[in-house]
């Protein structure tokens, strides 16, 4: 098509030439008085608009199938863009098994939660403070012991001493061990399962 659309053009300039030459062949034919020749090129040109007129006509139409076409081709490639796209996402939902399958999970999801909370309430209930203070020595002692590996690693200056900072250093701890073993019970409290309604 658009060859087609170009060599309309070069034919439209060809018959600007020749109604161009006709028009300077009347002048001439009258110039030299032969009136019958110049009104014969008169017609001949007025031929030749009508062709270029018909050209127009035809060129314009093909320029608009031209332009429908590639529009349609646009189409087709969102429409091809579009099947593609919806292809994927079937199998993304094929893959995640459906909305039962999410639904599934998320109940399993929440029972483990349930049985780790029940887990959890169960060994707080049953540590006393003895136990809960030795349960936070040994943590402190293997954090002792992570840090003195990272520590060996460093250059060791000499340690001040510390034996007079020992009670006060207990009574700070005694604090904050019972202030965590409160945090804990309200923690189990607030976490504690709603009954079911029926």
């Amino acid at each position: 098509m658009k060859n087609q659309r170009d060599k309309l053009h070069q034919y439209q300039k060809r018959i600007t030439v020749i109604t161009d030459r006709e028009t300077d062949i009347a002048r001439e034919c009258l110039a030299r008085g032969d009136k019958p020749k110049a009104l014969l090129a008169l017609r001949r040109k007025k031929f030749q608009e009508s062709l270029l007129a018909k050209t127009d006509s035809q060129l314009e139409t093909l320029e608009q199938l031209t332009s429908n076409v590639e529009f349609a081709l646009v189409q087709k490639d969102v429409i091809y863009g579009l099947q593609q796209g919806t292809a994927v996402l079937k199998q993304i939902h094929t893959e995640m098994g459906g909305i039962e399958h999410v639904e599934k999970l998320m109940g399993e999801n929440e029972d483990a939660r349930k049985y780790q909370r029940e887990i959890s309430e169960m060994l707080g209930g049953q540590m006393s403070n003895q136990d809960e203070d030795e349960v936070e020595d040994e943590l402190e002692a293997l954090e002792n012991q992570v840090q003195g590996v990272k520590q060996q690693d460093k250059i060791s200056c000499p340690s001040a001493p510390d034996t007079a900072l020992e009670s006060e250093v207990d009574s700070t701890k005694a604090k904050e061990r019972a202030r965590a073993r409160a945090r804990i019970k309200e923690q189990a409290s607030s976490q504690a399962p709603e009954p079911m309604l029926a």
